[in-house]
């Protein structure tokens, strides 16, 4: 008798399990958007009654923040779309996420990235806003940096802190790599920003930074204390998926992504180059070899 009792139970707990399961299996749907461990930030346009989302993704938090605040009282946004999503994030297999699949509407992404995936073809991305070339610099207070190994190896050196920055984080890395250091061992002082590595290197906290140089640069530090170690980098662009022929959509990003650089930017990210006339309608795509300052 016991045994028949403990069979039962046995039985009635399989079920409920095999259920159970079942259940979660019928719910479960995949995730559109990867999953970025809430970096994002969100916001609402005045069509509150339209529950779609404009995906954008950008390398840093600040950025994130003032790029959702700007399209969400766009009124050309405000139109099309109920909230403004914009994802930030330094790790370039997040950026391959958002782009590879055609997750963000709007991105700021290497063309690297762009090409090897092939995003213009399959979800028609075209280029709003594209930045000129510049040099990479290792730059210091007090004497010209000397690129070996014996004078790097002991220097306290300010890098970013997202590995996608070229100037700031992989040119470094693999200049220092080239010459034989051990990063590992080396005295890495990281920053969120290019503006804090030089707040890093007037207080004295590090030696040398790696940056880019701009003219503003001279009225903090001396020229002839800056070290080239790589030119002709080509910068990166925002690119637009222009699933539709959204031609004032397009318009209404790249003059926002313009504001910002010209009102908040600095360097390279200061002097924007833009794809599409949109002085007056109809709007319409220069061309990638057209785009004009």
């Amino acid at each position: 008798m016991k045994n028949t009792w403990l069979g039962f139970a046995l039985i009635v707990v399989c079920t409920a399990l095999a259920w159970v399961c079942g259940q979660a299996f019928v719910s479960y749907k995949p995730l559109a958007i990867p999953v970025v461990e809430q970096n994002y930030i969100d916001c609402k346009t005045g069509l509150s009654q339209n529950d779609q989302a404009l995906i954008g993704y950008v390398p840093v938090k600040g950025m994130a923040k003032r790029f959702a605040n700007q399209l969400c009282q766009n009124n050309v946004v405000s139109k099309q779309y109920g909230r403004v999503v914009v994802y930030f994030g330094s790790s370039m297999a997040e950026q391959i996420e958002f782009i590879a699949k055609g997750v963000a509407d709007v991105i700021l992404a290497k063309d690297v990235v762009v090409s090897a995936f092939k995003v213009k073809e399959t979800y028609n991305y075209k280029p709003l806003v594209s930045f000129k070339q510049y040099s990479a610099y290792l730059i210091s207070l007090r004497e010209k940096p000397i690129l070996s190994k014996n004078y790097l190896l002991d220097k306290r050196i300010g890098l970013l802190d997202y590995p996608t920055s070229r100037s700031g984080h992989i040119l470094p890395m693999q200049q220092f790599k080239a010459l034989g250091l051990d990063v590992d061992n080396m005295n890495i002082v990281y920053g969120n920003t290019h503006s804090e590595l030089r707040e890093m290197l007037m207080a004295g906290n590090v030696d040398i930074i790696s940056s880019y140089w701009q003219e503003k640069d001279k009225a903090h530090f001396t020229e002839q204390y800056i070290t080239p170690f790589a030119q002709n980098i080509d910068g990166t662009k925002w690119y637009f998926k222009m699933s539709e022929n959204n031609t004032a959509l397009a318009c209404a990003l790249q003059n926002e992504i313009v504001k910002d650089a010209q009102e908040n930017q600095s360097g390279y990210f200061s002097s924007p180059s833009t794809y599409w006339q949109c002085d007056s309608a109809p709007f319409h795509f220069l061309g990638e070899d057209v785009h004009h300052d």
